[in-house]
């Protein structure tokens, strides 16, 4: 049974990818993973929840929160904003896999991935 809204498809979603805007080159430390220059343009993050997903979403759109994920320190920094919010039922790393783009800083969201991804950030343009 769902336990979430579903998608055009009729599945519950349990991905998601935020599209974010990079207005102008902005150095950022990431944690652990260190500082890494990113230019200006557009990325795309790709993430997932099996509980609580429009929570984790929520969250990432939230200006105050505690920097806790990878993703967190980005979006912090100044003239780094979401532009959109895509919703989707495949698995997280089959969806990431499929994305053509450039990875700036590899392990970028990808700490617990199993499937080789690198990252679950990448440069669009």
């Amino acid at each position: 049974m769902p336990t979430g809204p579903e998608n055009d498809s009729g599945l519950v979603p349990r991905t998601y990818q935020l599209l974010i805007d990079v207005a102008s080159p902005v150095r950022v430390s990431i944690g652990r993973l260190g500082t890494y220059d990113f230019p200006a343009g557009l990325y795309c993050y790709t993430g997932s929840a099996l509980r609580n997903f429009e929570a984790r979403i929520r969250r990432h759109l939230a200006k105050e929160k505690k920097l806790r994920w990878h993703i967190d320190y980005l979006l912090a920094a100044p003239g780094v904003c979401v532009r959109e919010v895509r919703r989707l039922a495949e698995p997280e790393c089959e969806v990431n896999q499929r994305l053509i783009g450039e990875v700036l800083v590899p392990g970028f969201g990808a700490s617990d991935c199993r499937a080789g991804c690198g990252s679950h950030l990448k440069r669009l343009f």
